[in-house]
């Protein structure tokens, strides 16, 4: 399926910092609860990640993330997850967050 430019810039995907994050033993499935600064135009938003293979919460803080910050908030148990931090799976199928390669201002957004 092709979509159109314009379907594209529909996503918002910018580049946030990790400023704090938990472990998240509610979740069904092993997950980590992120909180993640988009710049000043956007803030902070939560985020449930299913990332508990490769990452810990204390390697997390301070890393920058890619992420959708235009979808509805979900409840995802008792914490509402704002935004979706983007990652691929690795050859297991566990995720690997995806970053920029190089520090870059915060809230960029992505094109």
């Amino acid at each position: 399926m092709t979509i159109s430019f314009d379907d594209f810039l529909k996503v918002d995907i910018r580049v946030g910092r990790i400023v704090k994050a938990e472990p998240f033993p509610e979740a069904r499935k092993p997950a980590i609860k992120l909180w993640v600064d988009y710049g000043d135009e956007i803030g902070v938003k939560k985020s449930s990640a299913q990332i508990t293979t490769h990452y810990s919460p204390d390697d997390l803080v301070g890393r920058q993330v890619l992420g959708v910050v235009n979808f509805p908030p979900r409840q995802i148990g008792p914490f509402m997850s704002e935004a979706l931090v983007l990652g691929i799976p690795d050859a297991d199928g566990e995720v690997v967050l995806l970053r920029p390669d190089q520090d870059v201002p915060i809230g960029g957004r992505m094109f």
